[in-house]
């Protein structure tokens, strides 16, 4: 299992070369996309999210909520409250969360005990928005790692980055 956890992480550099996924995986990451653009439309941040049950079945999906004020609203916390409510500790670590963007460290905490697929790193979202002169947000970003050791962590997929940069570009109104 442990060889098997240590496949699936992916170190969070803007440099690397990105995570190579399925299929399926790619169509669960473009929903997270679509979803982050429903956000972006709806004058939120552009991020979102899927939970996939073992055998492919999507469970939940969420996007970005924070405008509304409530900065706790991310997709991937969402999800993990979801699933803690509807799935038994065993489907909890045999489920993957798809997401935009890897996640901050308050939603890497909550998906301690899930697996996680990410589009784009912590680590490119941050050079990204320090090139835009947006401000540092007031919760340090660190990779999925750093938070929970162990996790398995497959990501930034190089096929997608170029499509989240640009929904973080519109929003921050550089399109």
């Amino acid at each position: 299992m442990a060889d098997q956890q240590e496949s699936r992480h992916r170190a969070a550099d803007p440099d690397a070369a990105g995570a190579e996924v399925d299929e399926a995986g790619l169509r669960h990451l473009r929903r997270c996309l679509e979803l982050a653009a429903e956000a972006l439309a709806a004058g939120d941040e552009p991020f979102g999210s899927v939970l996939v049950h073992a055998d492919g079945t999507v469970l939940a999906e969420d996007r970005n909520r924070v405008a509304g004020g409530d900065r706790t609203r991310h997709p991937e916390f969402e999800l993990a409250r979801w699933a803690a409510a509807h799935l038994s500790p065993d489907e909890r670590a045999a489920a993957t969360v798809y997401t935009s963007n890897e996640h901050c460290p308050m939603c890497a905490a909550a998906h301690g005990w899930v697996g996680l697929v990410y589009a784009a790193s912590s680590a490119q979202l941050g050079g990204w928005l320090a090139g835009l002169g947006v401000a540092a947000p007031p919760v340090r970003t660190l990779p999925v790692g750093e938070i929970v050791p162990g996790l398995p962590v497959v990501g930034p997929v190089a096929a997608l980055t170029g499509e989240v940069r640009a929904l973080q570009l519109r929003f921050h109104g550089q399109s």
